[in-house]
């Protein structure tokens, strides 16, 4: 599905992608971790055609994108932090990315499921930030792509908009759509991912599934695990009563 293929990415003397060799198959769901700083939303974005490599070159289906467009129509992108018009309406947003992409896509679906008809005729300036969450996945998930980016996806969510959108996650997992997750909730993760890629200044130090990272790291909770692998001399202190 994915390939990146000797990756190298700076910003001025910051060099924020150091040789990066990976490759993720199609189906299920990788979970991109690192902390902040480690590349994850620019390896996301070279993938997206957003950010250019300085070298190294990036196939999505076996196809080079360098250059090209028309591949972002099969990616479903939801950014940690998503930029619309403020006076806007979300039914006019709606419809305007349904113009953009000539498609109708599933919106009345998910709207009911997110509870969003009441703020159908709403200002986007107007909306909290658990609602514009809302809206923004529903504008990622409304039309039928086989690759499914989300950084972030459940920054706002209350608890009942949690388990729907880990309801859907899985529906997707089912239907055989790859799905790339970049998150700092560890027991999402846990729940969801199928591999993990951990990035750390750059470089990625670890690519496998979830369970062969619980192994390497003796541990059997992820949060655990990740800490190890930050601090390999790691240890869980327990507070006394």
């Amino acid at each position: 599905m994915i390939r990146f293929e000797h990756i190298h990415k700076s910003f001025g003397k910051q060099e924020v992608l150091k040789d990066i060799e990976l490759h993720i198959p199609a189906g299920g769901l990788t979970a991109l971790l690192g902390p902040n700083g480690s590349g994850k939303t620019t390896l996301v974005k070279s993938l997206l055609g957003l950010v250019i490599p300085q070298q190294g070159h990036i196939y999505f289906e076996g196809k080079p994108i360098a250059g090209k467009w028309d591949y972002r129509r099969h990616i479903g992108y939801l950014p940690q932090i998503a930029r619309f018009p403020e006076n806007l309406r979300v039914h006019e947003l709606i419809r305007m990315i349904q113009d953009i992409r000539s498609e109708q896509g599933r919106p009345d679906e998910l709207i009911a499921l997110f509870e969003l008809n009441p703020f159908l005729n709403a200002r986007l300036r107007n909306l909290s930030g658990g609602t514009r969450q809302k809206v923004n996945l529903l504008l990622t998930l409304m039309f039928d792509t086989p690759l499914i980016v989300l950084d972030e996806p459940t920054v706002g969510l209350d608890p009942v908009a949690l388990v729907q959108l880990k309801n859907l996650i899985s529906q997707e997992k089912e239907r055989g759509k790859t799905l790339l997750l970049c998150s700092h909730i560890m027991s999402v993760v846990e729940e969801l991912a199928d591999d993990v890629i951990f990035l750390l200044e750059g470089r990625i130090h670890f690519h496998g599934s979830l369970q062969s990272l619980l192994q390497e790291q003796g541990e059997t909770r992820l949060e655990h695990a990740i800490a190890r692998v930050l601090k390999p001399d790691f240890h869980l202190q327990r507070m006394e009563s």
